[in-house]
């Protein structure tokens, strides 16, 4: 595991190019979660549709409640209990904050705050926000080392951070905007015991 590869991470960032970082499942092709021309290049490097939602990934809950302010609190409830953590949420988006990340739903937007040390974290807080999605291409496989990332990605990029050999299995993802959680993803986390800790936190008041 090096922090070599960070500073250059976040000058590529920052610059509007892409990077490949660590979360706490796999590898994620990552831009400038603010940049909606450096998202649509991310699209075009994995080939993936502009209308498929993409995570806005958050290096905290706050993070995400001074971005999208309008949060409803029951959304947010069940944000600070399954947040950090291998989860992605679908959340209402009520000021349509990052629509191009939804462009089918732009009332709802996937979040993701991963629980995070080492270089992805640096990474991650210098940002404060990434668009990011797992750096394979459709249908391939989640890496879960920098040696399974396919080259074609290694070459659409301007820095790789190698955070060492990740769990290796992608974010539970659960949609909160309707009347009641429901899962939509099965991952790191058994979808029963999502929804537990989603409803104790709608039901703790």
């Amino acid at each position: 595991m090096s922090r070599d590869d960070v500073a250059p991470a976040i000058a590529t960032l920052r610059a509007g190019g892409l990077a490949i970082v660590p979360t706490d499942t796999v590898y994620g092709l990552a831009a400038d979660g603010e940049n909606e021309v450096a998202a649509r290049r991310l699209y075009a490097a994995k080939g993936r549709a502009s209308i498929q939602p993409t995570a806005l990934v958050l290096v905290s809950v706050d993070e995400l409640l001074g971005r999208v302010p309008e949060l409803p609190g029951a959304a947010l409830r069940v944000a600070r209990a399954l947040l950090p953590g291998p989860f992605t949420l679908v959340l209402p988006n009520p000021g349509r904050r990052y629509a191009w990340l939804n462009a089918e739903r732009p009332d709802a937007i996937g979040v993701r705050v991963p629980a995070l040390d080492g270089p992805g974290r640096e990474v991650l807080a210098a940002l404060g926000a990434l668009v990011a999605t797992s750096a394979n291409l459709p249908g391939g496989v989640d890496p879960r080392r920098v040696d399974e990332i396919p080259s074609e990605l290694v070459a659409a990029v301007g820095a790789v951070v190698d955070g060492g050999e990740l769990p290796g299995t992608p974010s539970t993802v659960v949609d909160v905007t309707g009347a009641e959680p429901r899962v939509l993803r099965e991952g790191a986390v058994p979808g029963a015991e999502a929804l537990e800790r989603a409803a104790d936190a709608l039901t703790d008041r």
